[in-house]
């Protein structure tokens, strides 16, 4: 189907798409460099049947000894595969789509792997590229920052990650800045990615007053909005629309933290990631190809994604084999420090628990039982048809020119 700035195709099966397009774009892929944050999982284990009970024991005993409760703010985990196992592994499923192969890996707020790939692979088909961290009043959001130039990409990644954790640094001005400063170096792209998804943990009505805010001071450095391939199909539709109503193009973002390729990509005829960036940028024009994948029940591969983070790896390096040495706390005040340090076995019991509830329901032999659960919203059509409904409604920015918030 073909929207304004967008083409977006679905695919039923693997096919070779080399009649559309040349080459196949991967954006938004996480190696073992990226620092995925923990302070989610006391708001979810709680809430979780079976798990909240031995979590709230193991947080009692914890205040008792310690005087505080569990805390993650600073904790974090990392995914299992190398920068050269994902650059890989995107790069076979767009080979065998007939395509040649662009990789922009994001990890958060960290550029190691881009550095370390650039060693052997050109910038050209492997930008050096970065999700960044955008704190913004009470929440924050996720701008993929792909392309920075190669001589002074550490520099700009330095000013970028003192805004994100430098709390003096923080303010609308400064944030103005960094993004006028990136939008003058024209092979830049950025994307607001999942710009829908309460990642903030704020409530959805909040979120989107909080996206119609940040839209309204900084939507015109952005240069694209992200369909992702861990996001419900209503919600990448939402983007979607929110996109056509301030008419800008769509990307794709997979998102992949696991050991599966991207199921979301860029489908070009440009023959370098420069190229991309001007048809996106300046053209104001992209394709999408769903790949097949992206029609299996989405807490599914959810689940398959959280086993695969969460398994142990017999042939990884020794300080990386068990997912407790991959996952990042601070238990004893002592700072922070892999969980196996503390926990010899894996973690406390609720914990563990955990651990093997996903891996069970990770099985892809359960995606028959997910599919009887999916609502008809979130089921990923064969076509995507013009039929949106209008939920955006015009505001004007402080420099009047149109963009959107949610109703």
């Amino acid at each position: 189907m073909k929207l304004k700035n967008t083409l977006i195709n679905i695919l039923q099966k693997e096919e070779n798409l080399s009649k559309i397009a040349t080459n196949g774009v991967s954006l938004h892929c996480h190696t073992q460099y990226s620092k995925e944050m923990l302070d989610f999982i006391p708001h979810y284990a709680e809430s979780l049947p079976v798990i909240s009970f031995f979590f709230k024991r193991e947080n009692k005993k914890y205040l008792a000894k310690t005087g505080k409760p569990i805390t993650l703010d600073e904790g974090y985990w990392s995914p299992p595969m190398t920068e050269d196992q994902v650059f890989n592994l995107e790069k076979k499923q767009i080979n065998s789509l007939g395509l040649d192969a662009i990789v922009s890996i994001t990890d958060h707020d960290d550029i190691t792997a881009n550095l370390n790939i650039s060693k052997q692979e050109s910038i050209e088909v492997a930008p050096i590229s970065l999700e960044w961290t955008v704190p913004f009043q009470f929440g924050f959001f996720h701008v993929g920052v792909h392309n920075l130039p190669q001589d002074n990409a550490l520099a700009i990644t330095d000013a970028l990650l003192d805004f994100s954790f430098n709390k003096e640094s923080q303010t609308n001005e400064r944030l103005h800045e960094l993004f006028e400063m990136l939008n003058n170096l024209p092979e830049v792209l950025l994307v607001l990615n999942h710009p829908i998804w309460d990642i903030e943990i704020v409530g959805q009505k909040q979120h989107e007053i909080l996206l119609k805010a940040f839209l309204a001071d900084h939507g015109k450095w952005i240069h694209a909005l992200e369909v992702n391939g861990f996001r419900a199909w209503s919600e990448n539709k939402a983007v979607i629309e929110l996109a056509q109503s301030l008419r800008m193009p769509i990307v794709s973002g997979g998102d992949r933290h696991g050991c599966q390729p991207n199921t979301v990509l860029n489908l070009t005829n440009s023959k370098t990631f420069a190229e991309f960036v001007e048809e996106v940028r300046v053209d104001k024009h992209a394709e999408i190809v769903f790949m097949p994948e992206h029609s299996q029940p989405l807490h599914s591969r959810q689940l398959q994604s959280f086993s695969e983070i969460l398994k142990n790896y017999e042939d990884f390096p020794e300080d990386r084999k068990r997912w407790f040495d991959r996952v990042f706390v601070d238990a004893d005040g002592l700072g922070v420090r892999p969980l196996s340090v503390h926990w010899k076995l894996g973690g406390p019991r609720w914990l563990r628990w955990a651990i093997w509830t996903l891996g069970v329901m990770g099985n892809p032999k359960l995606r028959p039982a997910f599919r009887l659960a999916m609502k008809n919203k979130d089921v990923v059509p064969k076509e995507f048809g013009n039929d949106l409904p209008v939920r955006f409604e015009p505001i004007i920015t402080d420099n009047e020119k149109l963009v959107t918030g949610s109703n």
